[in-house]
């Protein structure tokens, strides 16, 4: 009997095994490295299950696209059907494949149905495993595309999922389920990836943690509605499936027309989520438009102004930021053409006259001049109804004609998928630019989809993902040295297909440090901190209405990147003084902090929350303790500091922010007092131990290889 054939893909850290015949690809190895060779024939007998009883004489294949006319009875595979209700079933097989290196492609077709498929799988140096899969319609007839929704198996010992949910100022919180008869499913609705539902997954073995057990952890890499899936079948085999979620009628292929579903990013790890988080941040950094400068510090003017643009007291805020050793001046929303509040003039992107009489010039020439960059927010997906963009052009809106439209924070969504809408925000966004020096472009976009018909009246939040993308690639092009934040109120787009077009996030609306913890650590999972806005706002936060001092604000913003979101002329001379050793201090770190492994750590004291950055090569770390809530005992417990060179010896030494400190008087640990050498396994396994703490308090530990 002659083997299957199979394609192997090798990373230094995992192993991907595929079949590579007439069939649709199955994937049977995703996990810890193989030695070479494979052998074909054991793999053969590895993988060639009993049929269980009671069910169909031949094992339905759990297979990258799983077919129904196999008797697939699960989501994934393939979805649709023409418009005489054929076609809903295709069986695929092979006209082509290869393997090169670490990519694996397949096509395969079924002629009667008019269909062809592509599966390609790419496993990179750093072990993280991505998905791509594409439809075409070779048919004569119109083919409806219900879904495209690639499949990865998961072993038995997958137990538990993880997802990442929230809410508006409480996004990116986990959660955990157990991976049982019934499956776990996230599905999105809102037209953006939303702080509800990420798209995100992590399936792990029972209890898996930061530093124990096997995860696989996948992303969709979409910015509109999707469906994360994970699901045990009757036969015991797992799997999970990501994918974007498609309004009836959204996706109808022409004939000769194809569909290419976002890809799905994945990797494994043998040794917990921190170990998958390193890998997905290796593979981030190693995109050719990361960001590689410095992340410049910068203070934004919304909790500092609002709408209340006042050119003297913007000039003096400029003049005030650039003392203290800010590197980018953000302006916020109110500078545009009758914008004093948030009912009105989105849409009008003119610069408003009666706050700057002489133009926006006079502020990013003033700014700029004291060596700062200069930054805008804008919100281009949007339109309020009052305002003059809406009054010209209604029809503009998305919407299902004759329903009413529905209002989110007074405001409207702009229907991009118009080449007319596209075109005019492409103008006024070119224009600021090409008018104005300005660096950075802090785009938001505040609102869910509704309705979101397009002008022909069907669903259109596809059109309108493509479209934004096509808007933000193309107004990149054109001005290439420009910087983009995603913003979403807050952390409402998260994925890592905006992450190809911006260059930053905004995590949170809520810059309350308490909640900013939690946040910030969800949001490490799949993103590295030089991506993760972090700001430092007043005492008094707006959102929570908690006051927090400096040290424990700056303590957990310090490790992304940092930004003020503070009026400093309201701040008195001590607490610049703090915020400009703050920044001092961000700078002198910023090497370490933003081109480090993250380590998550597991701390047995829920009341406490502990991670740091270790550099590439084991020289330096910077790890927090961030004291939540009281602790139970009088004492915190000990903090192991994992990650580091264990045969290493390192200089522990606390690191001080400026600003109000509590002091434990004689209840702190003589480390505090006087620095002390220890090696990095004895730092790992014992731990060092902490002075009394109160809620609300960072602990910085600054270790240095000697």
């Amino acid at each position: 009997m002659t083997s299957r054939a199979y394609a192997v893909l090798r990373s230094p850290v995992s192993t991907v095994v595929l079949t590579d015949d007439d069939d649709v690809p199955r994937v049977v190895h995703w996990g810890a490295p193989l030695a070479e060779p494979v052998d074909a024939a054991v793999l053969d007998a590895l993988t060639d299950a009993p049929v269980p009883q009671g069910s169909l004489d031949a094992t339905v294949p759990l297979s990258l696209l799983p077919e129904l006319a196999r008797g697939w009875s699960a989501h994934g595979g393939i979805a649709g059907h023409r418009h005489d209700g054929t076609a809903w079933a295709p069986l695929l097989r092979r006209t082509s494949s290869s393997t090169d290196g670490g990519r694996f492609e397949w096509t395969g077709t079924d002629p009667d149905a008019g269909l062809t498929a592509s599966v390609a799988v790419v496993l990179d140096e750093h072990g993280v495993l991505t998905v791509s899969a594409s439809l075409t319609n070779d048919g004569p007839t119109p083919y409806s595309l219900d879904s495209l929704a690639p499949v990865l198996p998961l072993p038995g010992r997958a137990q538990e999922v993880l997802t990442l949910t929230g809410r508006w100022i409480k996004e990116m919180q986990d959660h955990r389920t157990p991976l049982g008869p019934v499956a776990v499913v996230r599905e999105n609705r809102r037209g953006k990836t939303s702080q509800e539902s990420s798209p995100t997954l992590a399936v792990g073995t029972t209890g898996f943690s930061e530093d124990r057990g096997e995860v696989w952890f996948a992303h969709l890499a979409w910015s509109g509605d999707h469906r994360a899936h994970a699901e045990t079948l009757s036969d015991g085999r797992r799997f999970l499936a990501l994918s974007e979620l498609l309004l009836p009628g959204e996706v109808t292929l022409q004939p000769g027309e194809s569909y290419a579903a976002p890809q799905v990013v994945a990797t494994w790890s043998g040794s917990g989520l921190t170990t998958a988080s390193q890998q997905l941040h290796a593979h981030v950094r190693a995109r050719p438009s990361h960001p590689s400068r410095p992340r410049p510090v910068l203070l934004n003017t919304w909790e500092a102004v609002y709408f209340n643009h006042d050119l003297d007291e913007l000039r003096r805020l400029a003049d005030a930021a650039a003392e203290v050793g800010v590197e980018r001046f953000v302006l916020d929303d109110g500078w545009f053409r009758g914008r004093d509040d948030d009912t009105s003039s989105l849409g009008d992107w003119f610069v408003d006259e009666r706050k700057y009489p002489d133009g926006l010039g006079v502020l990013v020439d003033h700014v700029t001049g004291l060596g700062m960059e200069f930054g805008l927010w804008v919100e281009p997906e949007m339109v309020n109804p009052d305002s003059d963009l809406y009054r010209a052009h209604p029809d503009w809106a998305l919407g299902i004609a004759g329903q009413p439209l529905v209002l989110g924070r007074n405001q409207l969504v702009l229907d991009l998928g118009r080449a007319e809408v596209s075109q005019y925000l492409l103008e006024r966004l070119d224009a600021l630019l090409a008018e104005h020096d300005i660096a950075y472009l802090k785009w938001d976009m505040n609102r869910d989809l509704v309705a979101a018909g397009g002008s022909d009246g069907a669903a259109g939040v596809h059109r309108q993902t493509l479209a934004l993308y096509a808007l933000l690639d193309e107004l990149r092009r054109r001005h290439p040295g420009v910087e983009i934040e995603s913003c979403s109120s807050g952390g409402g787009r998260v994925d890592l297909g905006i992450a190809a077009r911006t260059d930053r996030f905004w995590t949170s609306d809520c810059n309350d440090a308490l909640e900013r913890q939690r946040i910030q650590r969800g949001f490490s999972y799949l993103l590295p901190p030089e991506l993760m806005g972090a700001h430092v706002g007043g005492a008094w936060s707006h959102t929570t209405t908690r006051t927090q001092v400096l040290p424990f604000r700056a303590g957990t913003a310090i490790f992304g990147h940092l930004g003020f979101e503070w009026n400093l002329l309201h701040a008195t001379d001590e607490e610049r003084e703090g915020i400009r050793g703050v920044i001092a201090a961000h700078k002198q770190l910023r090497p370490l902090l933003h081109s480090g492994r993250v380590v998550r750590v597991d701390h047995p004291d829920s009341s406490a929350l502990v991670h740091g950055v270790v550099a590439q090569d084991g020289g330096e770390a910077l790890f927090a303790y961030a004291q939540l809530t009281t602790t139970d005992a009088s004492l915190p417990l000990p903090v192991r500091l994992p990650g580091l060179d264990p045969a290493r010896s390192y200089l522990l030494s606390r690191l001080l922010l400026p600003g109000p400190q509590w002091d434990p008087g004689k209840h702190h640990p003589s480390w505090y007092d006087e620095p002390v050498v220890v090696r990095g396994d004895l730092l790992a396994s014992v731990g060092v131990p902490l002075g009394v703490h109160v809620p609300e308090q960072v602990t910085l530990i600054r270790l240095e290889a000697v």
